[in-house]
């Protein structure tokens, strides 16, 4: 089968182009035929054949490689909600590969729901070219993508039914009111053209995700639900040392600040952190940042930890750190929010808590901390088989590229 992965990213930035570029590469070993159209860039580790992509745009100001007029704030806002350069050179790819189906990850803002006119017309000409996309986010639902107000630092759902203007007035994208104003258009003006009609199955990756995209008339009969694969093959085994484990974005919406309270409140127990995120953290001397760690580093301080924390405040999808965790032998201490439940199995290979609560957050950790026996109990009910492969979800995956019913 011929498979042409769309995403604006084209490198491992985050979950979804991890999700993308593991699968991508599974399903070639298994000799289907995989490309890839988004944005061009120094980072970028896969492609096409054509040699097509977008220019690179940088929303956030992260990027100094690139010129000043592809930097946030030197944009044409209008360019993020229609791409004619990604309709146009997506066309051009599609004849030129000519994939048995397309499937859609992160394409909102650099690449814009552009790339599905593209897909229509190629269909329109006969071509049978099935439209899936896999749902990393909330962005068909809510335009800042994460169904939370972070003027008010609390998950909201009032953009669920179709309105869009409380996104421009908690100025919800990035804190500013251009930016928010431009989402709210972006999502209304796609939802009145009924572009996403088009889409034959929205891959949903909780129940909890599936549930919110199930109030809307317009996708509850495309949903499915298929958890996320584990992606690690580290062997695991490593012998416990003593410390808790938290890996991932020191964002807000992470719950990096509450867990930096009970850090606090339990100078008896060391931590690592590992990632990256909010700037100016002011760490607790029994906090050690480890910084930005990824494959084998990262799966071996994984696999030593006595046991890991998610204290995500938002709508958590399925989150592959909490899979990573499991699958690698460490029990998962989580917070009880969107997908995370169903990937603990409480008691056995982990514990939840209420999100944002400092105090229970607190009073679990120590508990798990004080009572090794228990927490190694937990370790001896985590393994790798507790989820998909990739080669077990791309077996499912296929059924769902094929159309049929039981994918």
């Amino acid at each position: 089968m011929k498979i042409l992965m769309i995403n604006k990213f084209l490198y491992p930035k985050g979950g979804s182009e991890t999700y993308m570029l593991r699968l991508g590469e599974y399903l070639e070993s298994i000799s289907h035929e995989v490309e890839y159209f988004g944005m061009d860039s120094a980072e970028r580790t896969v492609g096409n054949r054509a040699g097509l992509y977008t220019e690179a745009v940088d929303l956030r100001g992260e990027s100094q490689d690139l010129p000043l007029y592809k930097r946030a704030g030197a944009v044409n806002p209008l360019k993020l909600v229609y791409s004619r350069e990604a309709e146009e050179k997506l066309s051009k790819l599609l004849w030129v590969f000519r994939p048995d189906v397309c499937h859609l990850n992160n394409i909102n803002f650099q690449l814009t729901p552009s790339v599905i006119l593209a897909i229509m017309r190629y269909r329109n000409r006969g071509n049978i070219c099935p439209i899936i996309m896999t749902a990393h986010d909330y962005q068909l639902l809510c335009p800042n993508h994460m169904c939370r107000n972070p003027a008010l630092g609390e998950n909201c759902e009032k953009c669920l039914s179709g309105n869009y203007f409380n996104c421009m007035r908690y100025k919800c994208i990035h804190g500013s009111l251009l930016k928010s104003g431009l989402g709210a258009f972006e999502a209304g003006f796609w939802r009145t053209a009924g572009i996403y009609r088009h889409i034959d199955k929205i891959i949903c990756c909780s129940d909890f995700q599936k549930g919110l995209f199930d109030r809307s008339p317009l996708f509850r009969e495309k949903t499915v639900r298929l958890h996320n694969f584990a992606g690690s093959c580290y062997p695991g085994g490593e012998e416990k040392k003593d410390y808790v484990l938290y890996f991932g974005r020191y964002d807000e919406e992470k719950g990096i600040k509450t867990l930096l309270e009970v850090c606090r409140r339990l100078p008896q127990v060391r931590f690592f952190f590992a990632g990256t995120g909010l700037k100016k953290i002011i760490f607790p001397g029994n906090v050690t940042d480890l910084g930005f760690l990824q494959g084998r580093k990262l799966e071996k301080t994984i696999a030593s930890a006595r046991f890991s924390v998610f204290p995500s405040e938002w709508y958590e999808n399925c989150p592959f750190s909490v899979m990573e965790s499991i699958s690698l032998g460490t029990p998962a201490l989580g917070a009880r929010i969107g997908g995370i439940p169903e990937l603990i199995d409480e008691f056995v290979t982990g514990e939840l808590f209420e999100s944002g609560n400092a105090d229970e957050l607190t009073e679990t950790v120590k508990r798990l901390w004080e009572d090794r026996s228990r927490v190694e109990s937990y370790s001896k009910n985590c393994r790798p088989d507790l989820f998909d492969t990739v080669a077990s979800y791309s077996r499912k995956l296929m059924r769902i590229y094929k159309g049929e019913k039981d994918g």
